[in-house]
């Protein structure tokens, strides 16, 4: 679970987002800014080492060695970091998100003409979309995005209303709510496109 180590967050507890809110390491609030512990209960460094330890570098090995070996097997890699996030969390960002949001650290995890090609199949999707905007992507995709090494990644933060009705207010009683049909056939089109064109780019001709 996120809330006991995240593995998209920089491992030395740096912040991906200097001067913007987000959460920790091993987080101590919701992104709303509720607390996660009672007070005087939070890991101290001693459990945030361990939960490294325990979580995050197994983790990250693993994906270091699936890298490697279809990186031996194919020459290029396609690293596609999938996550959602609620459309309005104030506390994180004005407004509301763009349904699709494409990180790719500034340019720096993957390719410029994939990031461009990218950009191009979420503006045909007619729906509001941005490229690097408020997520440029996390420690996954800045870390193992290596354009100029054949590992091309890239992340791509949905908002939840691409597949859900989200209330206005959300609490235990109405959240997450239901998948919305609708919504997410609407949605896998768009997201197969993406995924299409990034295997392309990278030469799988299966």
């Amino acid at each position: 679970s996120r809330s006991i180590i995240d593995v998209n967050r920089d491992p030395s507890g740096a912040s991906l987002y200097p001067g913007q809110a987000t959460t920790e390491l091993c987080p101590t609030t919701t992104f709303d800014g509720e607390p996660l512990y009672q007070t005087g209960a939070a890991p101290d460094a001693a459990d945030v080492a361990e939960r490294r330890r325990l979580y995050f570098e197994p983790y990250h090995a693993a994906l270091a060695a699936e890298i490697a070996r279809l990186k031996a097997k194919h020459g290029r890699v396609a690293l596609y970091d999938a996550h959602s996030i609620r459309s309005r969390i104030p506390r994180l960002f004005d407004g509301e998100l763009p349904l699709f949001n494409l990180g790719t650290n500034s340019g720096a995890a993957c390719s410029p003409a994939l990031r461009e090609k990218l950009g191009a199949v979420l503006a045909a999707s007619g729906e509001t979309h941005v490229v690097d905007g408020r997520f440029k992507g996390g420690w996954i995709t800045r870390s193992f995005g290596r354009p100029q090494e054949g590992v091309e990644a890239v992340q791509m933060e949905l908002g939840c209303r691409a597949y859900m009705a989200e209330p206005e207010a959300i609490g235990p009683e109405n959240w997450p709510t239901p998948l919305d049909p609708a919504r997410a056939d609407a949605t896998r089109l768009t997201l197969r496109k993406t995924l299409e064109t990034l295997l392309a780019f990278v030469g799988d001709k299966r």
